[in-house]
């Protein structure tokens, strides 16, 4: 079968990109309709594809691979957490604080990058994760050390200019995880179109050929640590109102970086929705198997799973699902587009 060929900012490319917006929209409006813990189930979704998309920057399109994202996850969770608990902020304005104080310790765990690559660089990311529930646990009069922080539910109750009450703060964090996924989506998208994404490419596939072609290495991985980490510490302080307690041991050990490595690898690395896909697997694969049998054997049922999905598709669930759309439709470029003036 032929496939259809559609060139970009065509009617055609539109109308598709209008169905798709329509279909999200579509599906968003029903997951909302669903029952509580159904609505929670998504919205941990979309905090976990928000944290994967943050370690696709650096590992998928930049080839730098990092096994402590957990930890940035967790300083956006602490973040969220210490300024609501004993500060009285409000949970929204925390975001920002959260965003930026992971920028800058993505800046600098993407420094080392500048002399050592593959599986050096990722001992010391490894370093990283292992050190920061320590971390935690050092500073106890902030951050409640082993014992945890408890946000209280009044804490993280909706703005009064919603309308909703403390009971419906499920359904008010539903849709700023939607938004907030929605937003990091879009930004994923325009950076990996724009100079600094080529040149993340660029380095992943070739650092030489980068370095000799004019792309500034060093600029590059510290730039794109720093926004990885600031996109993971978004999930991170979005986590931290969904959960409501926070601890060391729970949700930010290496356990967390090896699941967002795995939710990258099984939904497709270097893919705009492969976090998206990635997201659902690690959450929804585990409740599929536990229906399946109980225990142990629950879990080699888990690891067999992602075995199989791993052999039968080493470039991700969303991958095989592009090259199949791809028999069917074929996004051309425009005439003119990359043409300089």
């Amino acid at each position: 079968m032929t496939p259809i060929h559609v060139r970009t900012g065509s009617a055609a490319h539109r109308g598709l990109q209008i169905a798709g917006l329509a279909a999200a929209a579509g599906a968003l409006l029903l997951g909302a309709t669903m029952e509580a813990f159904r609505v929670g189930q998504l919205t941990n979704v979309m905090i976990f594809a928000i944290a994967i998309s943050g370690l696709n920057l650096a590992t998928g399109y930049t080839g730098l691979l990092s096994i402590g994202h957990s930890a940035f996850f967790g300083l956006g969770a602490y973040t969220t957490g210490v300024m609501v608990v004993t500060y009285g902020a409000a949970p929204m304005t925390t975001i920002p604080l959260a965003v930026l104080l992971c920028a800058v310790l993505g800046f600098v765990v993407g420094l080392p990058a500048l002399r050592i690559r593959g599986l050096y660089l990722a001992l010391v990311t490894l370093a990283v994760g292992v050190a920061f529930p320590e971390v935690v646990r050092r500073f106890e009069d902030l951050t409640g050390g082993a014992a945890g922080l408890v946000i209280r539910s009044r804490q993280l109750a909706p703005p009064e200019w919603t309308g909703l009450t403390v009971p419906q703060r499920g359904i008010w964090l539903y849709w700023v995880s939607a938004a907030a996924l929605l937003i990091t989506l879009v930004l994923v998208r325009n950076l990996t179109r724009s100079r600094l994404g080529i040149a993340m490419i660029a380095t992943r596939d070739n650092e030489i050929a980068a370095a000799a072609s004019g792309v500034r290495l060093a600029t590059v991985k510290t730039t794109v640590f720093g926004l990885s980490g600031a996109v993971t510490g978004l999930a991170g302080s979005l986590f931290a109102m969904y959960v409501g307690a926070l601890s060391p041991d729970g949700s930010f050990t290496l356990l967390k970086s090896i699941e967002l490595i795995t939710g990258l690898f099984l939904g497709g690395a270097a893919t705009l929705f492969g976090p998206v896909v990635g997201a659902f697997a690690v959450v929804y694969l585990p409740y599929f198997t536990a229906d399946l049998a109980s225990g142990h054997v629950s879990g080699v049922i888990f690891g067999a799973v992602l075995i199989a999905i791993v052999f039968l598709m080493p470039e991700g669930i969303a991958g095989v699902a592009g090259r199949f759309l791809g028999r069917f439709i074929r996004i051309a470029p425009h005439e003119n587009q990359g043409e300089r003036p």
